[in-house]
């Protein structure tokens, strides 16, 4: 590695400007790489927790509105039939978000 670096003139490894990447440097790096990775995982998981979440509370929605009305919550259950049209828009748009990211991402 260190080779290739010193030809090439610069590497992001290179924190003192020295145009040579020694071993703490080379460590410092690959931690740093390795916490970008960690990190781009950890968003994933979470951006898929989070659409899922979505999509079961796009499923269950109807089944609140039914289960307020069974309850005798007409109320409860015109207001979240006035709700659902909003709603089912939103998750949508974090689904197809989710969704849109990930095809941008692989084509990348």
């Amino acid at each position: 590695m260190g080779e290739d670096i010193e030809k090439a003139g610069y590497h992001p490894a290179d924190t003192n400007g020295d145009g040579k990447v020694d071993d703490e440097e080379k460590a410092m790096y690959m931690e740093f790489k390795r916490k970008e990775l960690e990190d781009a995982d950890a968003m994933r998981d979470a951006q898929r927790n989070m659409t899922w979440f979505a999509l079961f509370g796009l499923l269950l929605y109807p089944f609140a509105v039914v289960g307020a009305n069974v309850a005798g919550l007409d109320k409860a259950a015109d207001i979240l039939g006035d709700m659902a049209a909003t709603y089912f828009v939103s998750v949508a748009a974090i689904v197809a978000a989710f969704f849109g990211g990930q095809a941008y991402s692989q084509k990348k």
